[in-house]
């Protein structure tokens, strides 16, 4: 069993709830998504085809607990079900970072879920895959990442439809560049959301250099 592979490097988790953690990054080759303000586009294409083993052996050899398995798209290599698994089965403490796009229900139960729901700005809204919220547990996360006052509507509106401050932990985050981070913060606190507001702590220490 292989997979394509863009890099596995070790970095700070940037984002979610282990954020400043070291941690080991596989970064899978593709997406069927193409995000106005995606920062990987470097993964779309190209990437090493690798056995299972040689990928876990590459984890094992930084000599840390959290590995995260992101893209590109993850899931949009069905073997990534496999990675996923094996790496649990190592005793690592694995995160998914996904669209949601893509079916998360066979995903092992052992991984936490990131799931990045897409608002109108990213131009890719219609392919959110809603029946992925009924798979999700209290471990897991959904991301918001905003651009603008429509995205933060459009965002707000969707907690209060779908209820998901009750199913898990919610995170918002500006898109670099676009939305301004106090201004979003703000909002949240007008609002009184039950949200995380992050901001990408990697960006901030390394901007956009690859492999960080």
């Amino acid at each position: 069993m292989s997979l394509k592979v863009t890099e596995i490097f070790l970095s700070l988790q940037g984002e979610s709830r282990t954020s400043g953690l070291p941690t080991v990054f596989v970064r899978l080759t593709g997406c069927p998504l193409r995000c106005r303000w995606c920062d990987t586009a470097y993964a779309f294409h190209g990437g090493e085809r690798m056995a299972l083993e040689t990928i876990l052996d590459e984890v094992k050899a930084f000599a840390v607990k959290h590995v995260t398995v992101t893209g590109g798209e993850p899931l949009a290599q069905p073997e990534c079900l496999s990675l996923l698994t094996a790496l649990a089965d190592q005793g690592f403490e694995v995160s998914l970072e996904t669209s949601g796009a893509l079916d998360v229900s066979e995903v092992d139960s052992r991984v936490v879920k990131i799931i990045d729901l897409k608002p109108p700005g990213s131009g890719e809204e219609a392919k959110n895959r809603f029946e992925n919220l009924d798979h999700l547990s209290g471990k897991d996360q959904i991301k918001f990442v905003i651009g603008n006052r429509e995205d933060y509507l459009w965002s707000k509106g969707i907690l209060a439809q779908y209820q998901l401050p009750s199913r898990c932990e919610i995170l918002f985050s500006p898109v670099a560049g676009e939305q301004n981070p106090r201004q979003l913060a703000e909002w949240i606190l007008e609002d009184r959301l039950p949200v995380r507001f992050q901001l990408q702590l990697h960006k901030l220490l390394w901007g956009d250099e690859p492999g960080r």
